[in-house]
């Protein structure tokens, strides 16, 4: 009886493990509001991580966070090395392109609580009223980003914090001179 309730449970395994690879280990998050400023006066935020400490949801998770900066600051190949609280998670950004006024890209090296390698996405796009910020974030999750997907709304949560910082980052911009 224990052997067959086994293969049963060790059969139901395999069927949930087999779901899990099925779905889709690639994602794309992404999130813009309006900032009633051109985009000059926005680009400084984005493209220096010292000055992205301001705004920046994950910094604001943990107060104490540890952060070491290296290269030129706004820079292509500028780098901000960052061990914070079990929220915010420990890792590496490293600016890979950098279009002045336009857009950053970010390569977003995970070490905690996950190894996850992601590129993150700042654009600027000029709108009647003001600048269009999106912040969007791309990578593949693998297994392990496929399993925790089926318990955990991954986007919900992680463009939860998009939303706030690009909030955090308009106040910041608009209570500017």
């Amino acid at each position: 009886m224990f052997k067959t309730i086994g293969l049963i449970i060790g059969g139901l395994i395999l069927v949930f493990l087999g779901y899990v690879a099925t779905r889709e280990g690639k994602f794309r998050y992404e999130r813009s509001g309006l900032i009633q400023a051109p985009p000059e006066k926005i680009f400084p935020y984005i493209s220096d991580f010292k000055k992205g400490g301001l705004w920046s949801p994950y910094e604001q998770m943990d107060p104490n966070m540890k952060k070491s900066y290296s290269g030129t600051d706004g820079q292509a190949g500028s780098t901000m090395e960052f061990e914070g609280n079990q929220d915010a998670g420990s890792g590496k950004l490293e600016i890979l392109n950098i279009v002045p006024n336009q857009s950053v890209d970010i390569k977003l090296t995970m070490i905690k609580p996950l190894h996850a390698e992601n590129l993150v996405q700042y654009t600027l796009t000029p709108e009647a009223g003001g600048t269009r910020f999106t912040w969007s974030m791309s990578g593949d999750g693998g297994f392990m980003g496929k399993l925790i997907n089926v318990f955990i709304d991954c986007e919900a949560m992680i463009a939860g914090q998009f939303d706030v910082g690009i909030e955090n980052l308009k106040k910041l911009v608009e209570s500017q001179p």
